[in-house]
């Protein structure tokens, strides 16, 4: 689908000319299939998280498939991406000894969901694909299933269930309030909130770098240049700012996944 489509946006379009300004909406969102197999619709996001995942991949298997004592250029990022998530996240929530086992997994979020999230910055891409809600979904529903067999299987059945509703008879008549607000926090919020918070960040963010992309061109007409000019500064302004969201929405995103496992672990009192 070509930009002119996508936006449904008129080059010819400038204030003065006669025709409103074509404000972006839920349509910059959508892309014709590039291909279609028995049904299945493979789109322009569906490729950009398929290519975040070969970049993931390729890079940490070109950083460390032949480790070196003195690391080379590729070897020392990959450790220190590794190194950050692993003791600035994990072992900070988890804690190091349970923690361990959970980092590769950490690891592979954080970078997944930032490689997936720069997109919108790259030329020809610029498109972030967790601001499309199935992709963060996804991968909280990874978290979600982990978070929940690990509390069971940590705490059996019974204490499962208590670790989830927040059961303690120290409450006393307030229990039952607490466990009915704790279990729906805990199995129908959480997951959520954990999904929604990343894609409403990156959905928001998209959307203002389009606004004030289409209005800097839109206002090149005649004394609108001007405030073109401004328009303009937004947008590199709001694309610099949404460099720093992107890397804190993947740290968000796993430090929250770390919360959860951290949870399901401890132990109930």
């Amino acid at each position: 689908m070509s930009a002119d489509q996508t936006l449904a946006f008129d080059p010819n379009c400038h204030i003065f000319s006669g025709c409103g300004f074509p404000a972006p909406g839920l349509h910059t969102f959508l892309y014709k299939p590039i291909f279609t197999v028995g049904g299945f619709e493979f789109t322009k996001p569906m490729l950009l998280a398929l290519l975040s995942t070969v970049v993931v991949v390729g890079f940490f298997w070109a950083a460390f498939a032949k480790p070196k004592l003195i690391p080379g250029k590729a070897q020392m990022v990959g450790e220190a991406g590794y190194d950050f998530v692993r003791r600035g996240i994990v072992y900070e929530i988890i804690g190091k000894k349970d923690g361990e086992k959970y980092v590769p997994l950490m690891v592979s979020l954080f970078f997944f969901v930032w490689m997936m999230n720069l997109w919108s910055i790259i030329p020809v891409a610029q498109f972030p694909v967790t601001s499309l809600i199935a992709f963060p979904a996804g991968l909280a529903l990874i978290v979600y299933v982990l978070w929940v067999s690990l509390t069971f299987k940590k705490h059996g059945f019974v204490g499962g269930w208590k670790n989830i509703t927040g059961y303690d008879k120290s409450l006393g008549w307030v229990l039952p309030l607490v466990v009915v607000i704790e279990f729906f926090s805990n199995l129908i919020i959480r997951p959520f909130t954990h999904a929604v918070r990343l894609f409403a960040n990156m959905f928001a963010g998209h959307l203002l770098i389009v606004m004030f992309t289409l209005a800097s061109w839109y206002l090149m007409n005649g004394i609108g240049i001007a405030y073109g000019t401004v328009s303009f500064v937004m947008v590199l302004a709001m694309t610099v700012f949404e460099l720093f969201i992107q890397a804190v929405q993947a740290y968000v995103f796993v430090l929250l996944a770390s919360s959860y496992v951290q949870g399901a672990l401890a132990e109930h009192h």
